[in-house]
């Protein structure tokens, strides 16, 4: 039986399922904020960084700079949309 993957793994899959699930609302007639898809990819990037602390083989900067580009497009969005 292979070992259950540990608690931040663990977390960084409810994250990651929770960021698919809200992208995928919009399809179902639900209207979500972008500032919450922010924050949950925000967390799980946090909890990725986390990781990586602990198991070198999970550190891979160039996947957190498109994870951070993404935040901050989502933030503009935001941010465009209250100005507007």
């Amino acid at each position: 039986m292979p070992p259950s993957p540990d608690r931040l793994t663990a977390l960084s899959l409810l994250l990651l399922l929770s960021a698919a699930l809200l992208l995928f609302a919009p399809l179902l007639g639900f209207g979500v904020p972008v500032w919450m898809l922010a924050v949950l990819l925000a967390a799980r990037l946090v909890v990725q960084v986390l990781r990586a602390r602990t198991d070198p083989r999970l550190r891979r900067p160039a996947s957190w700079v498109l994870d951070v580009a993404l935040i901050v497009l989502l933030l503009l969005t935001v941010n465009q949309g209250s100005a507007g």
